[in-house]
């Protein structure tokens, strides 16, 4: 009769003997059926390059007028009838303020104005431009201009203007060798007294108005409008003598800038 030491030691070879059957069994019923599903892989879309600033105006620190840009656009203000640019609070920044409507002259008259130079004419290339302002509905006028370059009645423009009692903006774009006037104005409007983002984007074919981020008004334009003129970049009005359109709120944060 078999003694207890080799009845385990027979135990033990059987069990190592049906082992790797049970393990190959396992693994068999574990396998799936079919091949492996392909997994495909979206890949991330390159960055966006951020826009080219070729001009840019905060009013902040010791030199409020410099370009931050740091392409030397540097703004000089001009003032008429004693004018002169006063710098109020905005966010943790400064902005500057206009002079308020005024219906006796001699009425003050101010304007921040850069000298013409190549790089602030974008010819027939896209380009942004706009500021941050903020208006009251006590100081609208029939039209005051934030931010232009160049004369509608004069060769080529682009301006960023608010017209009318309720404050509406809008884009404009005149090409040089075109007297089409080409305007993208806003169904609403800004004069509230609070802080609004304007800008004006011009693309191959389109001039695009945005009020705080938003599309708001577009009208088409030739692929060929150009502007291309010796006129200064004026902020606040078209000159500091009368009838200049004269912008009546607070500005901040001015750009030019392509894509």
């Amino acid at each position: 009769m078999p003694s207890t030491l080799t009845r385990r030691r027979a135990a033990v070879i059987a069990l190592l003997v049906l082992l790797p059957a049970a393990v190959l069994a396992a693994g068999t019923a574990l396998r799936p059926a079919g091949p492996a599903p392909a997994v495909w892989v979206t890949p991330a879309a390159p960055p966006v390059p951020p826009p080219l600033l070729l001009a840019g105006y905060d009013f902040d620190g010791p030199r409020p007028w410099d370009d931050v840009s740091r392409h030397g656009h540097h703004l000089t203000p001009f003032g008429g009838n004693r004018a002169r640019p006063r710098r109020v609070p905005h966010g943790a920044g400064r902005a500057v303020q206009f002079p308020r409507p005024c219906d006796r002259e001699p009425c003050p008259r101010l304007i921040l104005r850069v000298p013409s130079t190549p790089a602030l004419n974008p010819g027939a290339a896209p380009f942004s431009y706009g500021a941050t302002v903020r208006l009251s509905a006590r100081d609208t006028t029939a039209g005051q201009n934030v931010l232009q370059k160049g004369y509608a009645a004069e060769g080529s423009q682009y301006k960023l203007q608010i017209d009318g009692r309720r404050g509406h903006p809008s884009c404009v774009m005149r090409g040089e060798d075109s007297r089409a006037i080409h305007v993208a104005l806003a169904p609403i409007g800004v004069a509230d007294g609070d802080w609004h983002r304007l800008e004006c984007r011009r693309t191959r074919t389109d001039l695009i108005l945005l009020v705080d981020g938003s599309p708001h008004a577009a009208v088409r334009i030739p692929p060929g409008l150009r502007v291309d003129n010796a006129m200064s970049l004026n902020i606040g009005g078209k000159s500091a003598h009368a009838h200049n359109d004269q912008f009546h709120g607070a500005v901040d944060d001015i750009f030019l800038s392509k894509p």
